[in-house]
């Protein structure tokens, strides 16, 4: 019998899955991650451990596997919390979900399962791994789960062979009706539970008040840049290398040289994000005005009216080399070689066409369509059909 430790975190896709291994006649063991007790950051009180704990601790009693709780706050703060608030004051958006299941799950969370005798650590992701064979070597594939509708493959953009070697994902094949529905045929506490919202096993999190804990306030001009601004009209100029000419397409503008208007004033750029439309407070615009850009250096935030801004518009995107992350490494690309992939910038994005080119300073990932909001910080991911081959951290 092998033996699978199951991240139980008391919501309805971890329960079903650790009832679907014991079925498949795998040895379960129930382990509940606490990541959160710190209380210099409050949260807001719906700060579930406590109740999501209990729960993980029912389904258990009634599945009848052994359970315990593991404390991984101090993990948690340091590879994942204060990570994060030094994106935010540089002025990135990171995803603490794609981090959390790289450093915490799939690392941390994973070494003390394998001390704990495990041939596997299983979560209710819904994704599925494939094996394939290639010169007699296994190669392990990260695949998006059958529920287009749920699909958290995105997520475990990063993980690497050695995690997907040691890893299941038993609701893979399942849509959540079904999982919901043997969660109710087996009477869990969970079969009706709401999914949770917000932080990686923290819950909810209110972001500015959240940074606004670390990050001092610093009151700043917000400045509107019309759409007609020249600087979107310029002609391109000549370039003498491909690599030249996707750096100017995934550039940043410099709006301190384009004219604008001071529209409002803002409590700190780093509280912002490219997109964002909430939290401004102006008003009197035709049109709701969305954030194009931020500079915490000179903390001021640039806004443009409209989704369809110019710009919040790019076709191409940066990644240096120590960010670039192949899952499928026997297809990781060389100096000079390009690939046809599908992509996505964002959780729950439709896959876009795109091209990677590899450079010796690091890869470009151009798009066919230009893409709203391209934020640094934040993961890009590439497939092939429902496989995802890799992903950076987005310069």
């Amino acid at each position: 019998m092998k033996r699978v430790v199951v991240g139980l975190s008391g919501g309805v896709d971890s329960s079903v899955a650790a009832y679907l291994l014991k079925e498949q006649g795998y040895e379960v063991i129930g382990l509940f991650m606490k990541n959160w007790h710190d209380d210099s950051v409050t949260i807001s009180n719906e700060c579930p451990w406590l109740e999501d704990s209990n729960d993980a601790l029912l389904v258990a009693e009634k599945l009848g596997i052994p359970f315990q709780t593991v404390d991984l706050s101090e993990q948690y703060k340091e590879k994942i919390v204060d990570y994060m608030f030094h994106e935010y004051e540089q002025g990135r958006t990171p995803n603490p979900d794609v981090l959390c299941n790289r450093e915490i799950k799939f690392d941390v969370f994973m070494k003390i399962a394998l001390s704990l005798g495990a041939d596997y650590v299983a979560t209710g992701h819904y994704c599925r791994r494939g094996i394939i064979e290639e010169n007699g070597k296994e190669i392990y594939q990260l695949l998006a789960g059958k529920d287009g509708n749920k699909d958290q493959s995105y997520f475990l953009c990063q993980l690497s062979q050695e995690q997907l070697a040691k890893a299941l994902f038993p609701i893979g094949e399942l849509t959540k009706p079904e999982v919901r529905e043997i969660a109710s045929q087996l009477d869990l506490i969970t079969a009706e539970k709401k999914d949770s919202q917000g932080l990686c096993f923290i819950g909810k999190v209110r972001l500015p008040e959240f940074l606004q804990q670390k990050l001092q306030p610093k009151e700043g001009i917000i400045v509107e840049i019309p759409a007609d601004a020249p600087i979107y009209s310029e002609e391109k100029p000549n370039f003498s290398s491909e690599e030249e000419a996707f750096a100017h397409e995934a550039r940043r503008i410099n709006y301190l040289q384009v004219p604008g208007k001071v529209v409002g004033k803002h409590q700190g750029a780093h509280y912002f994000t490219k997109g964002q439309r909430k939290g401004l407070n102006v008003g009197g615009t035709k049109e709701a005005l969305f954030v194009i850009e931020t500079d915490v250096d000179k903390n001021i935030i640039y806004t443009g009216q409209g989704n369809n801004h110019p710009g919040l518009f790019k076709k191409a995107l940066f990644i240096k080399n120590d960010e670039v992350h192949w899952i499928r490494e026997d297809l990781a690309l060389k100096v000079g070689e390009k690939m046809g992939v599908m992509a996505r910038i964002r959780y729950r994005q439709p896959l876009q066409k795109a091209t990677l080119h590899q450079f010796e300073t690091g890869m470009y990932v151009v798009f066919n369509e230009p893409q709203s909001a391209i934020t640094e910080g934040q993961f890009v991911a590439w497939h092939k059909d429902d496989e995802i081959l890799g992903s950076g951290v987005i310069t």
